[in-house]
């Protein structure tokens, strides 16, 4: 008698809602993810529930469906373009539906949404206690009030940019101070109406600043940076300052003095910032220091630059563009053979007094090069270094007249 065949078995019947969520964590791409969905709609359901990012156009309606049906996003990003915007775009209607329907949010994305205002900021404010990250960049239209109910809600925020939120007031740092203990990353870039005593609000009760981004923070100076140095010491790695020129050496001896594992310093623009004190940087932070960017540094000679050079051995991207007293001399200590180079990235266009010379005398230490800017150096062209026999590394781009893109590490 043959053998009895054994009747189907339904997967739907077999595995359960946690085993089938487990399937769908070890499914790497996106694709997979949403192939996942279209088997039923409970696979669908569970593909759903399971989402924790989303990005979205704007529109009340379609996000009140999203919100129905994503339940557990973490992430939503309704940036903007700045080439494709369209109007109005998102509004302080989206962001009401936002924070009522997105309770489990923690990370908000609001780049270039112009037509938001302080009332919709208050809603994310009174909604979303959970939320952690807040990107306002470019939305012109908030101000203090707004922002400081978010910070009133949002007690765990970590994160919070808002480059180009011209209305931003020292008001906004002592809001953040008070409520916000946990922040360690704040972008400020072009908020004019900053100024030292609001960063001296801001680090006495957020002390563990990692991330500090205040360029072009033109009121900002010297009292307000050694302030944030030396309370944030052990915390902070990224300090942006470009175009504030009231600061110079006394902000940098600060960060030379306390900020021990600063890697990236962004002074591009300091016009007093001088060769002293960036001789204390590159021998205070020689093990931790990544990325200098300091054109237009118009006191920086060779001296400060050969430290920097030798000394800083993890530097992975340098820009002293416009530097006008840098020479060849600069590199001339490189020539040991005794130091470990990692460079990546240098950009000295607009250097007169480089020449071809001194190029050789790096590349005969650092094969670690993948972009040079040697734009409008008189005396470094292309022929010039075909002529004397330069070899760059294999995968370097030389930037000699403008036509290449530039890395943004160093923005």
């Amino acid at each position: 008698m043959a053998d009895a065949v054994a009747p189907p078995v339904c997967i739907n019947d077999t595995l359960t809602d946690d085993e089938l969520r487990s399937i769908l964590s070890r499914l790497e791409s996106d694709k997979d993810k949403e192939v996942f969905g279209l088997v039923c709609k409970r696979w669908l359901h569970l593909q759903s529930t399971e989402r924790k990012k989303l990005s979205a156009r704007a529109g009340s309606h379609m996000l009140s469906r999203m919100a129905a049906r994503f339940t557990r996003v973490l992430e939503l990003d309704l940036s903007q373009s700045v080439s494709r915007s369209f109007y109005p775009g998102v509004t302080d209607s989206d962001l009401a539906v936002i924070a009522e329907g997105f309770k489990c949010l923690k990370v908000l994305k609001l780049q270039n949404c112009k037509a938001i205002t302080d009332r919709g900021l208050a809603l994310i404010g009174g909604g979303l206690p959970s939320l952690q990250s807040l990107d306002a960049s470019y939305c012109r239209k908030l101000t203090d009030k707004g922002l400081s109910a978010v910070a009133d809600g949002c007690h765990d925020l970590r994160s919070l940019h808002l480059a180009g939120c011209r209305f931003v007031t020292d008001g906004l740092l002592f809001s953040l101070s008070r409520n916000c203990k946990n922040l360690v990353e704040l972008g400020l870039q072009g908020c004019t109406n900053i100024s030292d005593s609001g960063l001296a609000d801001l680090v006495n009760g957020c002390q563990h600043i990692r991330f500090l981004d205040i360029n072009k923070c033109s009121s900002v100076g010297d009292v307000g940076i050694s302030k944030v140095a030396e309370v944030c010491s052990s915390s902070l790695k990224t300090l942006k300052l470009l175009d504030c020129y009231k600061v110079g050496d006394e902000s940098i001896f600060s960060v030379s003095k306390f900020c021990k594992n600063l890697e990236t310093l962004i002074i591009g623009g300091c016009r007093d910032v001088s060769d002293e004190s960036i001789k204390s940087l590159a021998a205070a932070c020689k093990n931790s220091l990544k990325n200098l960017r300091m054109d237009w540094c118009l006191n920086i000679s060779d001296s400060s630059l050969s430290c920097i050079l030798t000394q800083c051995k993890n530097l992975e991207a340098l820009d002293i563009g416009c530097c006008e007293e840098v020479t060849d001399a600069a590199f001339e200590d490189l020539r040991n053979g005794e130091i470990e180079f990692s460079l990546k990235v240098l950009k000295i266009s607009n250097c007169p007094k480089i020449t071809v010379s001194g190029i050789n005398m790096l590349l005969n230490q650092c094969n670690s090069l993948e972009y040079l800017d040697v734009r409008s150096c008189p005396h470094v062209t292309k022929a010039g270094c075909d002529e004397a026999g330069l070899v760059f590394p294999e995968y370097c781009k030389v930037n000699f007249t403008g036509s290449l893109s530039e890395p943004d590490v160093l923005v």
